[in-house]
C-alpha cells in the first residue's frame, strides 16, 4: 500500500507498518543520517499521508524515528542546491521559484494536519528544526525523558518557514516562550516541553514510550471513526476561527454526522458496560 525502502535508501520516511488493528505506524528511517530530511523526504511524506487519508482501514497514525534520534532536521548537504541556487533568469523568476519550493515544503507538514486520522508523534533523542515543524502539525505529542527540542533555523541564517512559527504559538500558548525558542535557538528539554504543553506525556525511555503510544493509538482506534475524525477536523477548525464560527461549523457538521449508527452502538455499549473495543464500527 505504501512505499517502502531499505534503511540505506534515499528517504527519511520509508518504514510503514500496521502494528495493531486500524493503527498505522510511520517511522522515519534514515538512522545513519539521524533521520535528516533530504529531498525525497519532502515528497514521500505527502504521498504517504495522502494514501493514509484515503485508507479506510486506518483510524490513527503513529509517527516515530529509527535509531538514536527522532530527526536532526534539514539535510543541508542534500538540500543546498535547491536553497542556495534556485532557478530563474532574474530576481522575479528566482523569487517565484523559491516561493513554489517553500509552499511545496510547507505541504509536507500540512498534510499531517489535513489527514482526518489523528496523528501521534513519539519523540526520542533530538527533535531539531524541521522536526519541530513536523510534530507541531501532529495532534498528540509524546516524548522520552532524554528528548530535547530546538527551533534551529536562525542558527543557519533563515527564519523557519514550514510551520513552526505558525503552529508552535498555538501549541504552547506563551508568545514569550515561543519567541525565546525561535530567536535564541536554545534547546528545550523534556520537562520544560511537558510543562509548556509541547508534549502531553514524558516516558522514561523509548521502549516505554512506544508501548504507551501504541496503547493510546489503540484506544483512539477503538472509538467510532465518525466521532474521532469529526473531532479532529473540528478541533483544527476551531483553533483558527472564533468560538461563534466554530459552533456554526460544528452544527453544520453534526447535522449530518449525528445520523450515524455509531451513536446508537456507542450508547448501547455504554449501557451494557462494554469497552469501546468490544463495539464493531464500520469503516469510514
Amino acid at each position: 500500500m505504501y512505499a517502502v525502502h531499505s534503511s540505506d535508501g534515499p528517504s527519511s520516511t520509508p518504514h510503514i507498518r500496521q502494528p495493531a488493528e486500524s493503527v498505522t505506524h510511520v517511522q522515519l528511517h534514515r538512522p545513519a543520517k539521524l533521520n535528516a530530511m533530504n529531498k525525497a523526504f519532502w515528497r514521500e511524506m505527502v504521498e504517504c499521508f495522502q494514501q493514509i487519508s484515503d485508507d479506510q482501514t486506518c483510524r490513527v497514525v503513529l509517527i516515530s524515528g529509527a535509531g538514536s534520534t527522532f530527526t536532526a532536521g534539514l539535510d543541508l548537504m542534500d538540500m543546498a542546491g535547491d536553497i542556495l541556487q534556485p532557478e530563474g533568469d532574474d530576481s522575479a523568476r528566482i523569487a517565484w521559484n523559491v516561493r513554489k519550493l517553500i509552499k511545496r515544503y510547507q505541504e509536507t507538514f500540512s498534510v499531517l494536519e489535513k489527514c482526518p486520522k489523528p496523528v501521534v508523534a513519539a519523540v526520542h533523542g533530538a527533535c531539531i528544526g524541521g522536526g519541530v515543524d513536523l510534530i507541531t502539525a501532529c495532534d498528540i505529542r509524546l516524548c522520552t525523558q532524554d528528548a530535547w527540542f530546538q527551533v534551529k533555523e536562525v542558527d543557519i541564517g533563515l527564519a523557519a518557514d514550514v510551520g513552526t512559527l505558525q503552529r508552535l504559538p498555538k501549541v504552547i500558548g506563551s508568545r514569550s516562550l515561543v519567541n525565546e525558542l525561535a530567536l535564541t535557538a536554545r534547546k528545550m528539554y523534556a520537562d520544560e516541553a511537558k510543562s509548556s504543553g509541547l508534549v502531553s506525556r514524558v516516558f522514561p525511555d523509548q521502549e516505554a514510550m512506544m508501548a504507551g503510544a501504541l496503547d493510546m493509538a489503540a484506544e483512539i482506534a477503538a472509538r467510532s471513526p465518525v466521532a474521532v475524525q469529526g473531532t479532529k477536523i473540528n478541533l483544527i477548525y476551531s483553533r483558527d476561527h472564533s468560538v461563534a464560527e466554530g459552533l456554526d461549523y460544528m452544527a453544520a457538521w453534526n447535522m449530518s454526522m449525528l445520523q450515524t449508527q455509531d451513536v446508537m452502538k456507542s450508547a448501547q455499549a455504554a449501557m451494557e458496560k462494554k469497552s469501546p473495543k468490544e463495539t464493531l464500527f464500520s469503516k469510514l
